[in-house]
């Protein structure tokens, strides 16, 4: 049995949602992965979630590259882009908070071990804009919005750290949601904009696919080829 299936060619720069007749209901631009050192993988997972006005969670390895030494050089940094310090058990640290205005010595030296983590609070500027889409898989890549929509511009989108940002969220959720009468592009509007994080478990999973591909035929039998960003086809 067929299923609607997301679809996406990492050199495309492309995402498009397959409906049960192998045609196109959605397609959108994506960014991907950086060509140095953060590609995006290749694999297919099973997508079971979609989450509202999600917390970014700072991966390890950004936290101890990226956001402590940027910490370390301004402690206001951290309230002034919406991060809190958490436990591994998400218990929010005092520190951390916006109450407080920047981030002590004794926290910033847990943060460096990875004793304590960063996490960004939800809303319009959160790095992974208002939505998030959940396909469980080992290299912890997902699709989101995003704040910088100005990318999408760009002919080269390869800026990511890995993960998947999506061109028009609120479209792709809706797309996803269609038959869930509760969830019409109404409520998925007023979800994004509201106060609250929701989870929204599917009740049929949807297959992701992402592939590299630097030639793609269209439906209408187009021939399209794209630029070998990140140097596969000399591997084959």
């Amino acid at each position: 049995e067929f299923r609607r299936v997301l679809f996406r060619s990492i050199p495309e720069f492309e995402l498009r949602a397959l409906n049960d007749s192998y045609g196109t209901d959605l397609e959108m631009k994506v960014v991907v992965g950086k060509a140095y050192h953060h590609q995006t993988p290749m694999f297919a997972a099973d997508m079971n979630q979609v989450i509202f006005r999600p917390y970014w969670n700072v991966p390890p390895s950004i936290q101890r590259a990226e956001l402590v030494p940027k910490l370390g050089r301004d402690p206001s940094y951290f309230v002034k882009n919406h991060y809190e310090v958490v436990t591994p058990q998400n218990l929010v640290i005092a520190n951390g908070d916006a109450t407080n205005g920047t981030v002590d010595e004794a926290t910033l030296a847990q943060l460096r071990s990875g004793k304590l983590r960063i996490r960004q609070t939800p809303g319009p500027e959160n790095s992974l804009g208002l939505v998030k889409f959940l396909f469980p898989n080992e290299h912890d890549v997902y699709l989101h919005a995003t704040p910088a929509m100005e990318l999408f511009s760009r002919s080269r989108r390869d800026f990511s750290h890995g993960c998947i940002r999506v061109e028009k969220p609120q479209q792709l959720a809706a797309w996803i949601l269609r038959n869930r009468p509760e969830w019409t592009p109404e409520d998925i509007a007023d979800a994004m904009n509201g106060t609250e994080t929701i989870s929204v478990n599917l009740d049929r999973p949807i297959p992701v696919l992402i592939l590299y591909a630097t030639a793609v035929v269209l439906e209408s039998g187009e021939v399209r080829f794209f630029e070998d960003i990140y140097g596969l086809d000399a591997q084959l």
